[in-house]
């Protein structure tokens, strides 16, 4: 039995989607997906980015704010992607469907995807970004440090944040999605601790990662207690259009520290990965069998593990090597 402890990057990254799992690899990416029939459905596709080729990709805590923005852009078009195989029968177009139409050009789809991430983004910068600051204005009343201030309004975001994760972890969907979320986690920590891709080794790997975008989330709202407690300005307008504003910039901060995060093992990186990595025990469950062969399904389509294997750990694994009972563990 042969032990491996050494985490190597494999620069693969995904997110779950509605009964699968999207991966990308680069500029290709997959979307796996469990259809209603129990086949799994794969679709296969390159994605660029809007800053695709631009030396702004190579500019530290610039180039956090492209990758954001793609996570968005990406990430909306696989849900839309998954969700088409378990929509009800379509009825007759209405006069908005008609109208719809109409604005978009033929492009429906298009049209409400960015119209989708648009509002979605808009009520994440509500109710996580506006509301705390609201309530810690209130409670400012009574509170005459503004330092203390600061610190209650980003304790007060961590804590509506965590909220939101509990109460919508109560649909039946959700906690399906958080599974699958668990099961990309648990493919790409078994390749990285060098294990063959197989159910049974996915299974035994851990639900938890460093890179995880639930990880990130927390990084953007601790960086923003530290960068809001330094800037003061007098205005009740200008304070909340710098919440806004500022949002690129915790953005790109918080993109460095989450991607120095997964590539180190130093004990400090490790307690700053900490809290994140509790965050993940509410955004991730473990998923079954079937869950962790889509995923896998989804990696293979866009990223050759046995090759990876090979030149991180140094070995070579064939199909007959896959049948036998011998695994690799940590």
């Amino acid at each position: 039995m042969r032990k491996r402890k050494i985490r190597h990057y494999s620069g693969i990254g995904g997110q779950a989607v509605l009964e699968g799992v999207m991966m990308r690899n680069k500029d290709m990416y997959a979307v796996a997906v469990r259809k209603p029939d129990g086949e799994i459905a794969v679709e296969v596709d390159e994605y660029h980015g809007i800053a695709y080729g631009s030396k702004l990709l190579n500019i530290p805590f610039i180039r956090g704010i492209f990758v954001f923005i793609d996570s968005l852009v990406l990430g909306m078009k696989s849900l839309n992607y998954s969700s088409t195989f378990y929509e009800e029968t379509k009825e007759k177009p209405t006069k908005l469907d008609e109208g719809i139409d109409n604005v978009s050009g033929g492009h429906e789809d298009t049209f409400l995807m960015v119209l989708t991430t648009v509002v979605s983004f808009l009520f994440a910068i509500g109710i996580f970004m506006v509301l705390p600051y609201a309530i810690s204005e209130y409670l400012g009343k009574y509170i005459r440090n503004d330092s203390i201030i600061a610190i209650v309004e980003g304790v007060i975001r961590i804590v509506i944040f965590i909220l939101y994760i509990l109460l919508i972890s109560l649909m039946k969907d959700i906690r399906r999605l958080f599974q699958y979320h668990g099961a990309e986690h648990k493919c790409i920590n078994c390749i990285e601790k060098g294990r063959p891709l197989t159910v049974k080794n996915v299974r035994k790997s851990s639900r938890l990662h460093k890179r995880c975008g639930s990880s990130f989330i927390l990084f953007v709202m601790l960086v923003s207690i530290i960068l809001f407690f330094f800037i003061r300005v007098d205005s009740y307008f200008l304070r909340v259009a710098l919440r806004i504003l500022l949002i690129p910039v915790i953005s790109g901060i918080s993109y460095e520290l989450i991607r120095f995060a997964g590539r180190s093992n130093f004990f400090l990186i490790k307690i700053l990965s900490a809290p994140g990595l509790w965050l993940q025990r509410l955004t991730t469950k473990e998923p079954d069998d079937d869950m962790i062969e889509v995923a896998i399904k989804s990696v293979e389509s866009v990223f050759d593990w046995k090759e990876y294997l090979k030149d991180s750990f140094g070995y070579e694994i064939d199909d007959s090597w896959l049948n036998d009972e011998e695994e690799v563990v940590e």
